[in-house]
């Protein structure tokens, strides 16, 4: 199913329910999924040198939250983190929010979202700078989600961390032994408090009930390569992809989502209206980085990232810029080349 098709028949009933609760951002991803390779986004002017075919053709709207767009940004952004990979073992530990501070989330995403990078970052690393545990400086990828599988408010950070950190003490690089990170419930105590504190120093209302005990989960996940696989498929494109949308008829839409419990896939059927909500609740605000980079990591830290593969004998392969796709003529199927741009044309409202 075409995730604009359903916008579209739903479109007003969708505003007559969810406008009071849509934000600016929400409102200008769903317009730009309208828009979205119609002449209302500009057009692009392609010549075939093989046929010489010749015409215009509609653009895309470029929008993150587009199901049809930045495929090839999501496959630049797969390629630079494989580029980084180590010969060593790899751990993704997910932070997650309690159910009571989900409503506080919602009204204070930029704040609150940026507390959860700043807090989930700040305690792996001084787990990992505890000589207890590593004593070594960690590097790390983090993600932020705001959905589960059924597309429910559900804020949680995925960090994807190499097993192992510059011991800066010794300048070397010292490995993890073993394929145990750190205890999931210190991690979850720690991070409740910093949390907590950042919230009360930000002036951010703490409600009432709170629970003591939060969930932090550690899991040890092999190369690294197929937890960055999975994280790569909601950093760009919205939060779902248009071949789980199964059907829309009588009003409701029906879409498969696997049971994080049990692996297995099952369906769910909703107003259209509700569904909608569901995939636009997710939009984040206007310049928020949903993936983050960091230690030796970094694009910052590229010598040093470069000095620990020369150490641990990184093979570095140099591949060639992944290229953008081609527009393909329509007669002949070769590759068109692009003249020009039509900007659309802006009717007063």
């Amino acid at each position: 199913m075409d995730l604009v098709s359903i916008i579209d028949q739903y479109f007003a009933a969708f505003m007559i329910r969810y406008s009071d609760r849509l934000l600016p951002g929400q409102l200008a991803a769903i317009n730009a999924m309208r828009r979205c390779r119609t002449t209302d986004s500009g057009e692009v002017y392609v010549h075939c040198s093989e046929c010489a075919q010749a015409e215009w053709r509609p653009m895309s709207c470029g929008h993150r939250s587009c199901p049809k767009c930045q495929n090839h940004e999501s496959s630049q952004w797969l390629d630079r983190q494989r580029a980084k990979l180590l010969p060593v073992d790899y751990f993704m530990v997910t932070f997650t929010l309690p159910y009571e501070l989900r409503a506080l989330a919602w009204r204070f995403q930029s704040q609150v979202y940026a507390i959860m990078f700043a807090c989930a970052v700040s305690t792996l690393k001084d787990f990992g700078a505890n000589p207890k545990h590593l004593g070594a400086d960690m590097g790390m990828t983090a993600v932020l989600h705001s959905h589960n599988r059924k597309l429910e408010q559900h804020p949680h950070i995925h960090l994807i961390v190499p097993g192992g950190g510059i011991d800066q003490n010794r300048r070397q690089w010292k490995k993890l032994k073993g394929k145990y990170l750190f205890n999931e419930f210190a991690l979850a105590t720690v991070f409740r408090a910093r949390f907590l504190a950042a919230l009360d120093e930000a002036e951010l209302p703490i409600p009432v009930g709170v629970p003591k005990a939060w969930i932090a989960n550690c899991q040890h996940v092999g190369s690294g390569l197929p937890a960055l696989k999975y994280l790569s498929r909601y950093l760009y494109r919205g939060v779902i992809a248009e071949k789980n949308i199964l059907g829309c008829q009588n009003g409701q839409v029906t879409f498969s989502y696997i049971e994080s419990g049990t692996g297995k896939t099952q369906q769910l059927t909703l107003d259209a209206e509700d569904f909608l909500w569901r995939v636009l609740q997710h939009v984040l605000p206007k310049g928020f980085r949903r993936v983050r980079d960091y230690g030796f990591l970094h694009g910052n830290a590229k010598k040093m990232l470069a000095l620990i593969q020369l150490v641990l004998r990184v093979i570095i392969e140099i591949d060639p810029p992944r290229p953008r796709p081609v527009f393909k003529c329509q007669k002949c199927k070769a590759p068109m080349t692009i003249m020009g741009f039509r900007r659309p044309i802006l009717v007063p409202g």
